[in-house]
Parts: C-alpha cells; structure tokens; sequence
C-alpha cells in the first residue's frame, strides 16, 4: 500500500522549450489546478503557448470561450491570458482517449511538433499512456512530455488514509489496467 501511490505517477522530465502546455479535463477544482500548473509553465518559458479544452456552450446555453477569457484575464494578467488558445472538444468526450484524438485535431491545426500534456498527478501514467499510444497512430513526429501537478483528489502517501484519496487510486489503478489491457 505505501508504494501503491507512486504506481500512478509518471511525469517526464521536461525540456527547455515546448511549443504547447495542453491541460487536460478534470474535476472542476483538479481542471483549475491543472490550469494554473500550464500557466506557471507558460510564465517559465518553458511552452510557447496553452492550449485549453472547453465544450462550446455552459450547461444553460452560454457560450463558454468568453467567460474563460474573462477567467483568464481576471487570475493571469492579459498578456498571458493572449498566449492561450481553446479547443472546442464538443459535449460529448468522456475519456482520455476521446479527449487525446479530439485534441489532436487542434494540435494539428496549429502545427505544433512539441507538447507537454498537463494532468493530475494522479493520472500522469495513463494519460502519457494513451497519449502516446494515440499520437503514434495520428501524430508519430509529436514530441510529448507528461508534467503532473498536485491534486488535492490523491496523495500518493498515505492515499489509503482519506476515503476520496483511496476512491481516487481505486478508480484510476482499474483505469490503468483497463488502459493497458484493453485500450490498445
């Protein structure tokens, strides 16, 4: 149990430079964490631009691209808020994998050769799983990288302390194995 934690931990080391920081879905607190991990990258230099997922329209109908770059401006400042660009994943993605191909089309409009796929921490070694997996099919000359950033959902010690950290491992460990059994 003390080492299960780590076994869903996979960050990469990161190189200087990436064309884009990609943050992927999550929960409504893990996204906003995930979020600010790709805009502290983005204030590091270290990828060119964020690329932000959203659906086209709120639950009641609004459109969404505007309040996430009223969000934006009002936490990151406007000169960093410029640097990131959304993808329009649709209603209906309910998985990494969906989530990987559907924003795999974005990074090929925007002709990116270089990436880093930002996640919970938690859920870096699947995502860098089906991430690779997908762009291999779709993109082979995309460079990934997989950085993880703390989530409160999981602590990788004593994850079996805190029934939402045990929840979180339990669900993302099938996850995994689904992934790699399956998911091929």
């Amino acid at each position: 149990m003390h080492w299960g934690g780590r076994l869903l931990e996979s960050s990469d080391p990161l190189s200087a430079h990436a064309d884009a920081a990609i943050v992927l879905e999550g929960s409504w607190l893990g996204e906003r964490t995930r979020l600010a991990g790709a805009m502290q990258l983005l204030q590091q230099g270290l990828p060119s631009r964020v690329l932000l997922p959203l659906p086209p329209e709120s639950y009641w109908g609004d459109p969404v691209t505007p309040m996430a770059r009223h969000f934006l401006d009002t936490n990151y400042g406007h000169e960093l808020s410029e640097r990131v660009d959304f993808c329009d994943i649709g209603p209906d993605v309910d998985s990494t994998k969906q989530e990987a191909h559907r924003i795999g089309e974005c990074i090929r409009d925007h002709h990116w050769a270089s990436i880093i796929v930002v996640t919970s921490n938690y859920h870096t070694r699947r995502a860098g799983i089906i991430w690779r997996r997908m762009m291999r099919k779709e993109n082979p000359a995309l460079q990934i990288s997989v950085y993880g950033v703390a989530d409160q959902d999981f602590r990788a010690e004593g994850w079996w302390r805190k029934r939402l950290w045990a929840k979180t491992w339990l669900m993302e460990f099938t996850k995994l194995i689904w992934a790699e059994t399956f998911g091929r």
